[in-house]
């Protein structure tokens, strides 16, 4: 499910306005970690996740790993932030954070 550049231009445009939904710390990607993110991806669809680790090679690779484990592809990433995004068909449109911006912008 590769995303084009202009759903990922829409999508870095959604994301700018959102708080992060999950922070990695230094425990790494824990059990509740990853079920936090899932939880979030499948609500919200597109999420804000912040790393909050000092190294910028251990950023990278703990984000390498929430992508892997949570099967989300990565939208944005700078410096401690992210932006994930993971389809879900049946996502409450109340809760997703696309469908709530299309609609309110008059997409679709």
């Amino acid at each position: 499910m590769s995303l084009s550049q202009a759903q990922k231009r829409a999508f870095r445009s959604i994301g700018h306005h959102l708080d992060p939904v999950v922070t990695v710390s230094e425990n790494g990607a824990s059990e509740g970690v990853l079920a936090e993110l899932d939880r979030a991806l499948g609500d919200h669809e597109l999420v804000k996740v912040k790393l909050a680790l000092p190294d910028r090679d251990d950023r990278a690779a703990m984000l390498d790993e929430l992508v892997a484990a949570s099967g989300a592809e990565l939208v944005q990433k700078i410096g401690k932030m992210a932006l994930l995004y993971r389809h879900n068909p049946r996502a409450n449109p109340k809760l997703s954070n696309i469908t709530r911006f299309e609609n309110h912008h008059g997409r679709r």
